[in-house]
């Protein structure tokens, strides 16, 4: 745990913050992640912008480690990504409908008989789109720190019963993704960390991505992760994550994350069509949900349509935003428990 004397270490930081008078674009962006630090409102960030399939920003701010002043580098710092871990699934979920592995409308039962019967049957489409009925976590059940597999963590909910009708309501959770990625695993008959490295990972050449069994080889580029406190930042809880893989456990640089945004942008994961299901706001009781098969589907303050995903976690926030029309990819991760700066992040829609 960080000592007294390192938060004061942390109150007398030698960042000074930048006056954003006269700067415009992405220098006036930089400049304002650069005061997120300089205002202890972070303890560290990376950030990778692509337009057009060239960085237009990538910058690591702060510190990956603030103990032992380890800086951010958006290329080899490894962060948890939270919610954007559901955009790597969603894309190996249309992979899995090319190969005819399964089908978005079947029942889950057809993939997974095992798991307890419930009043209503429910498909991997309803799962994907969070409106399958499943609960979200109670207590503190997102921090849970038992080495589950995903197998063996559905008994956190699986006897308990759905809370709508699948198809007639939206609940956003996790456990949503629990049960997709068992199905998945259980369809392709290789573990669902293995099918996605092989088809999504490598092909993309995101060899920082990491499921959090593997971060050991990688840990001298892992970030520590952090609660924000009226003193500073402390080291958040101990979690174990792998269990919620598919919906919130990866780990990965912001440049791995925007490889993932180009390949949507250059439709190289699977068939258009096929994708274009996967990012299509789902409708529930004839109104959108503003949420596709993994995918936030929406627009920003100004109006402009972007796909990809917030992500808020023990020890992790995270951005991921796909600009289809304007050919952009936004990347940004946190080392810390939502620190509460989105508006601040946001600003980069001003400069598209």
């Amino acid at each position: 745990m960080n000592s007294f004397f390192s938060y004061l270490k942390n109150i007398f930081s030698p960042d000074q913050v930048k006056s954003l008078d006269h700067l415009d674009g992405f220098n006036k962006y930089d400049a304002i992640l650069h005061n997120l630090i300089a205002e202890k409102k972070i303890p560290g960030l990376a950030v990778t912008i692509l337009k057009e399939g060239q960085i237009v920003l990538e910058k690591g701010y702060g510190y990956a480690n603030l103990e032992e002043k380890h800086k951010v580098n958006p290329n080899k710092t490894i962060f948890r990504i939270a919610s954007v871990s559901k955009c790597i699934t969603g894309m190996a979920l249309a992979k899995m409908v090319e190969e005819q592995l399964v089908d978005l409308d079947t029942s889950f039962y057809d993939y997974v008989p095992y798991y307890p019967k419930k009043e209503f049957d429910f498909t991997l489409r309803q799962l994907a789109s969070h409106t399958a009925g499943i609960r979200g976590y109670r207590g503190k059940e997102y921090a849970m720190n038992k080495p589950y597999s995903i197998k063996e963590s559905i008994q956190v909910f699986k006897d308990d019963p759905l809370v709508f009708e699948p198809g007639k309501g939206y609940l956003y959770n996790s456990f949503d993704f629990v049960l997709l990625s068992l199905a998945m695993q259980e369809a392709c008959g290789i573990p669902f960390e293995k099918y996605v490295k092989q088809r999504i990972l490598d092909t993309l050449g995101m060899t920082s991505t990491y499921s959090p069994e593997l971060t050991k080889r990688a840990v001298g580029n892992l970030a520590q992760s952090y609660t924000k406190t009226t003193m500073g930042f402390k080291d958040s809880v101990p979690v174990n994550n792998f269990f919620k893989l598919a919906g919130g456990g990866y780990l990965s640089t912001s440049n791995d994350i925007s490889k993932l945004g180009q390949a949507i942008l250059e439709h190289k994961l699977a068939r258009p069509e096929i994708v274009k299901e996967i990012l299509t706001s789902q409708m529930v009781n004839g109104k959108p949900t503003y949420y596709g098969l993994g995918f936030q589907v929406s627009q920003d303050h100004l109006g402009r349509d972007y796909i990809g995903h917030i992500g808020n976690s023990v020890g992790a926030y995270s951005n991921f935003f796909v600009y289809p029309k304007d050919h952009m990819v936004v990347s940004i991760l946190i080392n810390c428990t939502d620190p509460k700066v989105q508006e601040d992040l946001e600003n980069i829609q001003n400069f598209i």
